[in-house]
């Protein structure tokens, strides 16, 4: 009896969102990540649980993140809220490495920008949108007040620069006369393989094809996103403010494709990899 009820309601509430397709819709939603780390895929084993405990606790601020997504039909920016918290430093030292900025999407135009900073450098990489394939599935649920669907799909991965990163970690090993044990490599296996495999809840009651973190092509709001051990959860929407909503492209960093930044990235953590490696660096710095 509860089944029917809950797909009943999914059938009305679907109706509903179907009445305002023609209607223009813009809105800001607000969205919680969660990350989880396993330290024992990166060595952890020989740690205590209250170091465990310490590390989890100071990286909690990196782990744990509140975005919002200013969206209309046609645009989108997904963005981190300002936060204050007792391990800023912390977070700051670790993620000076790499931190991403704001995400802005143009279904129309078919523009996908982002602010990136790497190693202190500001980038903007500029590219059309990334085709994902989305499958449709038959499961439904309830997320707040919105009928969910969910839909999955299978992240397109470069073979080549997975290769390059565990060619990177073996040669560091190496350098510093350590081995990788066998539970480690285990797990790391198993993060790669679950980055791959994406299932998403939209709901049709707001029909706008947009969603954080660039996700975007499915017939409503993407309001819940789980991949890897990472996942992204809308705790409000606020509709057609009485405040128009103002979207901007970012325009900060120096312009590159996607593919120009990934090779950027593979230059400079093998920079790294000789830095700490105890090898030279074949290059400062940018």
């Amino acid at each position: 009896m509860r089944k029917w009820i809950t797909k009943l309601s999914c059938v009305v509430f679907l109706w509903a969102g179907m009445q305002v397709q023609a209607q223009e819709i813009a809105g800001i939603a607000t969205y919680k990540t969660k990350t989880t780390v396993d330290l024992d895929a990166f060595g952890g084993q020989k740690m205590t649980p209250q170091m465990k405990e310490q590390i989890m606790e100071r990286m909690k601020s990196m782990l744990e993140k509140t975005y919002t997504l200013s969206f209309t039909k046609s645009e989108s920016l997904y963005e981190e809220e300002e936060s204050l918290s007792s391990n800023e430093g912390f977070a700051a030292m670790v993620g000076g490495m790499f931190s991403q900025g704001a995400t802005y999407t143009n279904l129309t135009k078919n523009i996908f920008a982002q602010e990136n900073e790497l190693m202190g450098k500001k980038f903007l990489i500029k590219d059309t949108l990334e085709t994902v394939e989305w499958k449709l599935e038959k499961e439904s649920k309830m997320i707040g007040q919105y009928a969910a669907f969910k839909a999955t799909a299978v992240k397109k991965t470069d073979d080549d620069m997975w290769k390059k990163a565990r060619e990177r970690a073996k040669e560091w090993r190496e350098k510093n006369g350590e081995e990788m044990d066998s539970v480690s490599l285990k797990k790391q296996e198993k993060l790669l393989k679950d980055a791959q495999n994406i299932s998403v809840w939209y709901t049709p009651q707001i029909p706008v094809k947009q969603g954080p973190n660039s996700y975007h092509g499915l017939p409503g709001l993407i309001l819940e996103v789980n991949v890897g051990n990472t996942i992204i959860l809308c705790s409000k929407v606020v509709l057609n403010p009485k405040e128009e909503i103002e979207i901007e492209m970012p325009d900060s960093g120096e312009e590159v494709t996607r593919k120009e930044y990934a090779e950027i990235t593979e230059e400079k953590s093998q920079e790294m990899m000789d830095r700490y490696g105890g090898g030279k660096s074949r290059r400062g710095g940018f």
